[in-house]
């Protein structure tokens, strides 16, 4: 008797050989993932001409940045509306500010920190112009209050 066995694939290899769901538009179904999360950034000339070389500038197709360069003429307003646009962006995961521009928008960058959202998650790094103060930086204030030795570790005795 002639006796046939058929294997059946794993689900993994299924998945992978299945052919794309589609929706009842032209078109892929589309989730954010971890790939096309960006990085914001809002700074000095310098400082941000640096990270649009290291590839994290992007320009979408109505022209809206992930990046402000700011200058002399830059007015403050506008750089409340950048970083708020920024924080409210579903496909920005952290926003690098320099700490010179954090201060300009400190009311801003405080009422984003104690809104308890964690995504984007702001940092602030030092400028060429503005040498970095820890005592300003509200990620070493969460760090110094759970490890108060922080401050001496820095150099500091001082607290804010």
């Amino acid at each position: 008797s002639c006796h046939l066995q058929f294997k059946l694939p794993d689900p993994l290899s299924a998945a992978l050989v299945a052919p794309p769901r589609h929706t009842g538009k032209m078109g892929k179904i589309k989730f954010m993932s971890q790939v096309d999360m960006k990085i914001g950034v809002i700074g000095d000339e310098d400082t941000v001409t640096g990270m649009l070389l290291a590839g994290i500038g992007a320009v979408d197709g109505q022209g809206k940045k992930n990046f402000l360069i700011v200058d002399t003429k830059t007015h403050q307003r506008e750089m409340e509306e950048v970083f708020h646009d920024l924080t409210n962006r579903k496909d920005i995961a952290m926003i690098l500010i320099t700490q010179g521009c954090a201060e300009t928008i400190r009311m801003a960058v405080d009422g984003y920190s104690a809104s308890g959202k964690v995504v984007p998650t702001i940092l602030e790094i030092p400028s060429k112009e503005q040498p970095y103060d820890p005592r300003k930086d509200a990620v070493f204030q969460r760090v110094a209050f759970f490890y108060p030795q922080a401050y001496a570790m820095m150099g500091m005795e001082d607290k804010p």
